[in-house]
């Protein structure tokens, strides 16, 4: 996490720029594109994926409030090769790349904390890794919802309330398998009084029993460190 003094430096660095609003699908980013700006993210949620060969889309990671795109953080003009959309109303700054490369030099502490939390995500992406290529669909869906309540949980009692709409077929993207798997998977979890639905938002019931469930299929004897 970022600490609160360099998250107050970096949003009173962005609000000298305009706020930018999306509606949900919207695409903010396509592959190839190569930007000329930083984004800092104030409401919403977006989706990077990437598309197969065949048309297949796997999503990567979902960013949230607080988090830059593009991933390099615009410290570099390398083309992006990933597709950004919305996945909900949508609020960000967007700063010129050489005014924020220029902030970044005359604050290197905010600087070494966005590597440290970039660093922090890979290791996590490591995990997930582990997890989509070695464990079954049922234990990669209950892993990756797991991390879904990592990132962005709403703790409430036992529950903890994913505060993004996910659909099976996002779910599906996230995890590389078919959304008819998925569905079914889904539909065990709930059977098995892991996951339920409070409105158009998935509730995790119990999120130390989902974890031992993951863990005893997998044969894992480590904590769970999969991450979004």
């Amino acid at each position: 996490m970022i600490s609160q003094e360099s998250t107050k430096t970096l949003h009173t660095f962005f609000l000298q720029y305009k706020l930018l609003k999306y509606k949900k699908k919207d695409m903010i980013l396509r592959a190839n594109d190569t930007p000329s700006s930083v984004f800092l993210i104030h409401s919403g949620y977006i989706r990077v994926y990437r598309i197969s060969e065949q048309g297949e889309e796997l999503t990567l990671t979902i960013l949230r409030p607080g988090d830059f795109f593009p991933l390099t953080y615009g410290l570099n003009t390398t083309s992006n090769p990933y597709y950004l959309e919305a996945i909900t109303s949508l609020e960000f700054w967007r700063a010129p790349q050489d005014r924020f490369m220029e902030f970044i030099r005359n604050n290197m502490n905010v600087y070494i904390e966005l590597t440290n939390k970039i660093m922090i995500r890979m290791d996590g992406v490591l995990s997930r890794m582990e997890y989509l290529i070695f464990s079954n669909a049922y234990t990669k869906i209950a892993a990756t919802l797991l991390a879904c309540a990592n990132k962005f949980g709403d703790q409430q009692g036992d529950n903890i309330i994913l505060k993004v709409p996910l659909t099976h077929k996002d779910i599906a993207t996230l995890v590389g398998i078919t959304r008819e798997t998925t569905s079914l998977e889904i539909k065990k979890l709930e059977n098995n009084g892991f996951i339920g639905k409070e409105g158009k938002f998935l509730v995790v019931k119990n999120y130390k029993k989902l974890e031992r469930e993951v863990l005893f299929v997998n044969g894992d004897d480590n904590p769970l460190t999969s991450s979004l």
